[in-house]
Formats: structure tokens, C-alpha cells, sequence
């Protein structure tokens, strides 16, 4: 299914019925990634999961996004949802307080903690599950900080007039061999995003989340390292953390058949 939100046109897929349950990928992932996670769901919820714009078949934004656009952009099209579904049940059709659980993978995770802290939402976010979570700023070296100004610098002269007419491919191969692997792969406007997302510190929010929580991780993330999601079960209210033996960043593939019974457990599957 399609729909236009924010100018964006999003790709999204809503199986099952009941209580509405909204899947949030990792950056450059997409809603199939969730596929055994939405089978074992849509038995007793209405599972709703998107590609970001970006990701998947939904398009870009027109201009690099931050948290900000990122979570207006969420609430928006679970709002069009909600509203939906209020509609097609004959009621008010209002979402002022419409009750949904969210889970959140990676920087689907970022966006779930910010939705989980603006009362300004017409929904309640009442349940929230953290699957590897980004949203900790991880304390960086000096050789780190040694080699982001070293790529400013080189993007800088690559950027001059002079020198990019002689080497016009230079600062798209300075990118490729400095830049992680999710910005070597993205585009410029993704990349402006994801310079922006990965800058946010969302830990100050962590003690105003008044959903219950369920923080998931696999014990060897090495993209956002187990002691993050401790963090998270430290500071988050009466949440509680299940560490995943041998799974990485992706443990709910992982450790599929873990993660689907701690899920089951966690939201009364069964």
C-alpha cells in the first residue's frame, strides 16, 4: 500500500487486527526485514510497518532530515492510520488517545523513544519494545576525532571549484574509503540525513519514557554496543533488558526463535 505523507510517498503493509502494533526499521532496511517479527504478531494485533523515506520503495525526502522531520513524519502516518481505523470501526473518529505499541530496531528505535516522550502526539504510546537500539552517543577516541577532521579538511579542498573540475570523482571516493558503510551506500540527501540522526543524543530523554518497555539486544552488536541497551534498562522507568547469547546487531534474526518467545511473553501472545 501507498500514501503521501509529509511529501513523502510511503510504502507500508498492515496485516492482523486488534491492538495496533507499528514496526520501525534501522536505517537503510526496509518493512520486509520484519517479516517472521509481523507473522508471530498479526495473530492478535494489527501489525503496521513502513519503509522510511529513503529506504525500501518509499521515496526520499527533498531535503536532508533530522530527528525532528524523522518523528513528525512517523506521528503523521500513524495518525493516518489510526484515523483510519477509528473510521472503518464507525467511531468518533478521532485519535486523541489512541493507544498503540511501537517497536523499534536501530534508528527505528530512535524515532520510538522520541514518540514515547512528546505528549503532544494524538496517541498514546503505552508499550514500547527497543530492538539494538541507536540513540546512545558512544564516547568517541582521539584517533576518531583525528579522522572526521582529517575528511573535513579533504572535503573541503575537494569541494573548491578548481579542484573538483580537475578531480571530479576525488571527494566521491574520499567518501566511499572514510565514510561508514550505510553513507558510502546513500545517496546525498541520505547522507545529509544520516549525519544529522547519528549526532542525536537521546539518553536526556530516557527517564520521561512512561511506556512499559522491553529493551532487546544482542550480545555482540558491534553498531550499537550491549552497554547502550544497559543504559536504556538503567534509565528508562521499570524497564527490562534480555541480552541475546551470540546474536549481533540484527538479534531478532539472529536469535529468531529467542526473540519471538521473549515477544510472545512481553505482549501476551498465546
Amino acid at each position: 500500500m501507498e500514501m503521501v505523507v509529509d511529501g513523502v510517498s510511503v510504502h507500508y503493509e498492515v496485516q492482523g487486527s486488534g491492538p495496533a502494533v507499528f514496526l520501525l526499521h534501522g536505517w537503510g532496511s526496509n518493512l520486509t526485514l520484519f517479516d517472521p517479527v509481523a507473522e508471530i504478531l498479526a495473530t492478535q494485533y494489527r501489525v503496521v510497518r513502513l519503509d522510511f523515506p529513503g529506504c525500501g520503495t518509499s521515496s526520499e525526502p527533498s531535503q536532508p532530515w533530522g530527528m525532528d522531520e524523522y518523528v513528525h513524519f512517523t506521528a503523521s502516518f500513524i495518525s493516518a492510520i489510526c484515523q483510519a481505523e477509528s473510521s472503518e470501526s464507525d467511531e468518533s473518529g478521532g485519535t486523541s488517545a489512541q493507544p498503540i505499541i511501537v517497536l523499534g530496531h536501530s534508528h527505528g528505535g530512535r524515532v520510538a523513544i522520541r514518540l514515547a516522550t512528546d505528549p503532544g502526539l494524538p496517541f498514546t504510546v503505552t508499550k514500547m519494545i527497543l530492538v539494538d537500539s541507536a540513540g546512545i552517543l558512544p564516547q568517541r577516541s582521539l584517533s576518531y576525532h583525528v579522522r572526521v577532521r582529517s575528511y573535513k579538511l579533504g572535503k573541503a579542498v575537494l569541494q573548491w571549484k578548481p579542484v573538483a573540475t580537475l578531480f571530479p570523482d576525488a571527494l566521491a571516493r574520499l567518501q566511499s574509503t572514510m565514510g561508514s558503510t550505510d553513507y558510502a551506500a546513500a545517496s546525498p540527501v541520505m547522507r545529509g540525513s544520516l549525519v544529522k540522526v547519528v549526532n542525536a543524543d537521546l539518553q536526556p530523554l530516557l527517564p520521561r519514557v512512561r511506556a512499559e518497555t522491553l529493551v532487546v539486544w544482542g550480545e555482540l552488536d558491534a553498531e550499537t554496543p550491549v552497554s547502550d541497551g544497559r543504559i536504556m534498562e538503567r534509565e528508562i522507568p521499570g524497564s527490562g533488558l534480555v541480552v541475546l547469547p551470540g546474536a549481533g546487531h540484527y538479534s531478532f534474526l539472529d536469535q529468531a526463535y529467542t526473540f519471538g518467545k521473549v515477544l510472545e511473553s512481553f505482549l501476551q501472545i498465546g
